[in-house]
């Protein structure tokens, strides 16, 4: 039986999800808050360079990922490695306390973005991907069939409808949308989920270029048990980034929880000055900007890849459910599809 199935999300779960049930005969439509596909796995675009402002890179231990990475056309051309083993852990001061051991696992990014490989998997969707397109409501029909409200418009004649978002909003929006969708029994599983927020700040020096002039340390990546910075990285390291000097600098969570509602401006002036301490540039950088992400690093996930319920056609899906990886996301979202799939072929 082919379905008409809706997707709200447009992160790599959803996208992965998206594509295992297109590519299985269903008609599928994804809906997307922002301007475009990506989700964590963003970039944001500056005059001096790109930043990769939510996920840094990826790793590939799922041979069913290390198979989709190879198998999609021009995915190969897309994702590179990245020397992230080279990782060093700093104590407050910024001096190396620990040197990260030897691994053998590959690390990797999209070039010339994250965002660049959901991107890429979302195209042959077209124009089954709506985007700036919040949905704020579920309302399922007398004949079982879902129709999806946004402030001002609806979409309708849903067989299914699969919520790729945080754990949080997907409680919300089960809740705003009645007894049809507000199952107890996930509700209560999902409100067990933990995801910390983050505090992510960019910051851009011209006057230092790749590769023939940097500042600051010689590593480009480190970890950090700085009460204020959890994580570093040389942007203009990572391959097809470009050669002006850019730092990517993620608060931990701890710090971030603390001061969540604080200013743009009082957020960037601490965060700043720990930079400082850490790697040793107090230049002022000729761009600096900072992003909120309310949900970004899983710390309790469900426990399970997915939720379905074949009755009422309503699933989820997402890296909060098995962890906080890129991969986690992937596999969320194709084993959800899978299960769809696999229901749809019983009726």
């Amino acid at each position: 039986m082919t379905l008409n199935i809706a997707i709200i999300g447009a992160g790599i779960a959803g996208i992965t999800a998206a594509r295992t049930l297109a590519n299985a005969g269903h008609h599928v439509q994804v809906f997307e808050k922002s301007r475009g596909p990506g989700g964590r796995m963003s970039t944001r675009e500056s005059n001096f360079g790109t930043f990769d402002h939510g996920a840094q890179y990826f790793t590939v231990r799922d041979p069913r990922f290390s198979l989709a990475l190879q198998a999609v056309p021009g995915t190969t051309d897309i994702c590179r490695p990245w020397s992230a083993n080279a990782v060093r852990v700093l104590d407050p001061l910024g001096h190396v306390f620990e040197a990260a051991r030897a691994s053998k696992e590959a690390h990797f990014v999209a070039k010339p973005g994250m965002n660049a490989l959901v991107r890429h998997w979302a195209e042959p969707l077209g124009k089954a991907i709506h985007n700036n397109t919040q949905i704020t409501r579920l309302e399922r029909g007398t004949k079982g069939l879902w129709t999806l409200h946004t402030g001002d418009h609806k979409f309708t004649g849903f067989d299914h409808v699969l919520l790729a978002i945080p754990s949080v909003q997907a409680v919300n929006l089960l809740k705003a949308s009645g007894k049809d969708a507000a199952d107890a029994h996930w509700l209560k599983a999902m409100n067990a989920v933990e995801v910390a927020p983050c505090w992510t700040m960019m910051v851009a020096f011209p006057n230092a270029t790749q590769p023939n002039l940097h500042i600051g340390p010689q590593w480009n990546a480190a970890r950090s048990i700085h009460h204020r910075i959890a994580w570093l990285a040389r942007e203009s390291s990572k391959p097809g980034r470009g050669k002006v000097e850019r730092w990517t600098v993620q608060a931990s969570a701890a710090w971030s929880a603390e001061h969540i509602n604080d200013t743009d401006a009082r957020v960037q002036a601490k965060l700043l000055r720990a930079f400082a301490e850490l790697t040793g540039i107090r230049a002022e950088p000729a761009h600096t900007q900072v992003h909120r992400w309310l949900y970004a690093k899983t710390i309790t996930p469900l426990g399970v890849s997915h939720q379905y319920n074949p009755a009422n056609g309503l699933g989820t899906c997402g890296d909060w459910h098995l962890g906080h990886r890129v991969e986690d996301a992937f596999v969320s979202g194709l084993e959800l599809a899978l299960a769809v799939c696999q229901s749809a072929k019983r009726l």
